[in-house]
C-alpha cells in the first residue's frame, strides 16, 4: 500500500515538473520501517515501469531511489525534532539537486555515453535538477511531522 501511495503521488503531481512527495515518502518510510522501507520502494518503481512502460529510462530507477534509502539509513535514529527537520529537508533537497548526476550513469550505460556526454546529458537536465532540489527541500520538512504520525498510528495499532 505504502508504494501504491507513492505511486499515486506521484501521478497526482505530474504536472509539475519534478515536483513530488517521493523523497519524503522515502525519508518517513526508512526512519519508520529502515530495511522494510525497501519493499514499498521497489512496488513504487515496478508500478512505474508497469505504468509508463519499462522503457530505457527505467534501469536507474532501479537503483536511484535506493540511494536516498541508503543516506537516510545512515543518519542518527535519534536525533532532536527541530535538528532532525533541517537534516531531513537538506538531505532531500540535495538528493534533488544531485538526482541527474546519480541517474546519469545508468544512463550513460544504457546509451553508450562518453563520460564527456554523460556531463553534457547532466548539464542539460541541471535546471530541472535546481526544481527537484528546491521542491523537495520544502516539502522535506514535512517529514518529521508524518514520521510522528506514522509511529502512533503503528503503536496504537500494536504494529509498532
Amino acid at each position: 500500500m505504502l508504494g501504491a501511495l507513492m505511486y499515486a503521488s506521484k501521478l497526482l503531481m505530474e504536472v509539475l515538473p519534478n515536483i513530488h512527495l517521493l523523497a519524503m515518502f522515502i525519508t518517513v518510510f526508512t526512519v519508520v520501517f529502515r530495511a522494510k522501507a525497501l519493499y514499498p520502494i521497489y512496488v513504487f518503481v515496478f508500478l512505474t515501469g508497469l505504468y509508463a512502460g519499462f522503457g530505457a529510462w527505467w534501469p536507474p530507477y532501479l537503483y536511484v531511489w535506493t540511494v536516498l534509502w541508503a543516506i537516510v539509513m545512515l543518519l542518527p535514529k535519534n536525533m532532536p525534532t527541530p535538528v532532525a527537520c533541517i537534516v531531513y529537508s537538506l538531505v532531500a533537497g540535495l538528493y534533488g539537486l544531485l538526482f541527474g548526476v546519480l541517474y546519469a550513469p545508468g544512463q550513460a550505460l544504457i546509451f553508450g555515453y562518453t563520460f564527456d556526454q554523460m556531463l553534457a546529458w547532466i548539464a542539460s537536465g541541471f535546471v530541472f535538477d535546481v526544481i527537484h532540489g528546491i521542491s523537495n527541500l520544502v516539502i522535506g520538512f514535512l517529514s518529521v511531522p508524518l514520521i510522528k504520525v506514522t509511529k502512533r498510528a503503528l503503536h496504537a495499532t500494536g504494529m509498532y
